[in-house]
């Protein structure tokens, strides 16, 4: 069969278009947004960095082939990886998210916009390196915020009105299609290209969420975003490279993403795309908790407080009432035996209980030795969830955005201590003031669990002035947070 394709004739469905025009037109103007892409890529950075103290992430990456070394390769931050850019973006975004720590984004579908950082900065460390490839090789960090801006609202902007969850199909469809289309602009693609590319990334079978759920929850959910980032990188060079794009991707009949994945449904639109989400986006700051729970894993940590203020410990506790919005019990309100820690971090029970028991919650208290404490189990079993319909109208409503939940202890003595109500983490817009010093700390103990105190400091020096940051070349960036 011929590779010579004749381009098709069939206008691209509206969807592929607007995306495809918006990378390559909008101009990216809100300071704030660039801000924000600036500490949201230092968080993410370090939540990479984290995951790199466990076993069963750094055994996912390197090189496919073991000692595989690519010349002027992407750099793996924290590592002394070169890789070429589809292996690089899976490494880069496997480690991002391994201990679900990164920013979040909750709407009709919730996910991280920030795993597409993955695929972002692998493509331009690897065309920084390699200007051959390149129509530009000189990009700048600024240039990488303006493609992680875009990639946040493409991601975000399909979430708030279309459930993908709902049909069993994973958040990371949001991923793909979102790097796939800010990757392509990156490398310089024509706009048929981009369509193109778009489009095959929609014609993609899409991970089911079975990883996530019980009973098989499990550390797929890890290494999604990763997978997901890597596929964009590929189909971008492959829609490079010249193959043809499907212009009805989503709207042939029984053949489509519509009708084949999606259960008949059109996906809708609240509004264009912009720069909404990242000024908008939910920062994970002091625990590393599914965010449905990051409220009430603040309430937990008030009330262990007060526990302690009245003598008393998690063991006088008899029962635990959380008033809560629906998304989170339909993810995360669990009973029964609990696996692994994939698990474990997507339970409101456990996420709760922890606090409750020993004042923290830190990602080492989802492993084996922590989670085999019996009055950890003892506890979860007398936590109850129940949806609070006006929490769940919040969580809608463009103008709160709330993850609101409301807990209440009782104790065996019949005491019922007060109600503690947190409608907003402290990651969220509304608590910004308070939580961006504490988002920087978090920063600065993620760097110091790989670099010596010599390269934390340089690394510290650049990476936390907004404005030398933004001018400098993201490969040398890379190479401040290359393992010598």
């Amino acid at each position: 069969m011929s590779s010579n394709f004749t381009k098709s004739n069939t206008p691209y469905d509206q969807e592929i278009i607007d995306i495809a025009d918006y990378v390559l037109n909008y101009e990216i103007k809100s300071p704030l947004a660039y801000e924000t892409a600036w500490h949201c890529f230092i968080d993410t950075i370090g939540c990479g960095l984290e995951a790199l103290e466990y076993e069963a992430c750094t055994k996912l990456l390197g090189p496919v082939v073991e000692g595989l070394k690519i010349e002027n390769g992407a750099r793996v931050p924290g590592t002394s990886f070169q890789l070429d850019p589809v292996t690089a973006a899976f490494n880069i975004g496997a480690a991002i998210r391994w201990l679900d720590y990164n920013d979040t984004w909750l709407a009709a579908e919730w996910g991280h916009p920030s795993d597409n950082l993955g695929a972002i900065l692998a493509v331009a460390d690897w065309l920084n390196r390699n200007p051959k490839f390149a129509t530009k090789s000189d990009f700048t960090m600024r240039d990488l915020f303006t493609a992680m801006i875009k990639a946040h609202e493409i991601q975000g902007c399909i979430a708030l009105e279309n459930s993908f969850n709902k049909v069993g199909i994973d958040h990371v469809v949001l991923v793909k299609v979102a790097s796939t289309a800010v990757v392509a602009q990156m490398m310089g693609l024509s706009r048929d290209q981009i369509l193109a590319a778009l489009s095959l990334a929609w014609v993609d079978g899409q991970s089911l969420r079975t990883y996530r759920h019980f009973p098989n929850a499990g550390s797929r959910k890890s290494w999604a975003a990763g997978d997901a980032t890597s596929r964009a990188v590929r189909l971008a060079l492959i829609a490079r490279a010249g193959e043809m794009g499907y212009p009805t991707a989503l709207s042939a009949k029984t053949w489509g993403f519509y009708d084949s994945s999606f259960r008949g449904n059109k996906c809708v639109f609240q509004r264009p795309y912009t720069e909404y989400v990242m000024e908008n986006i939910l920062f994970k700051i002091s625990y590393p908790a599914e965010f449905h729970a990051q409220t009430a894993v603040e309430a937990a940590m008030i009330l262990n407080k007060k526990l302690a203020s009245l003598g008393k410990t998690s063991d006088d506790i008899a029962s635990v009432s959380i008033r809560t919005h629906e998304a989170c019990i339909r993810i995360i309100d669990k009973k029964g035996e609990l696996k692994n820690p994939a698990d474990r971090d997507h339970t409101i029970q456990y996420m709760v209980a922890i606090p409750l028991i020993f004042g923290r919650l830190t990602a080492r208290d989802y492993e084996d030795d922590v989670a085999s404490d019996p009055r950890i189990d003892a506890l979860r079993a007398k936590i109850n969830c129940t949806e609070d319909k006006s929490f769940s109208a919040d969580y809608h409503d463009p103008k709160k955005r709330s993850i609101a939940n409301a807990m209440t202890i009782t104790l065996s003595d019949g005491t019922v201590l007060d109600e503690v109500v947190v409608e907003y983490p402290v990651g969220h817009k509304r608590r910004r003031e308070e939580g961006i010093p504490l988002l920087k700390e978090k920063y600065q103990t993620n760097l110091a669990r790989i670099f010596d105190a010599s390269q934390k400091a340089k690394i510290e020096e650049l990476t936390l002035n907004y404005e030398k940051l933004s001018a400098a070349r993201v490969d040398a960036v890379m190479d401040l947070f290359t393992k010598k």
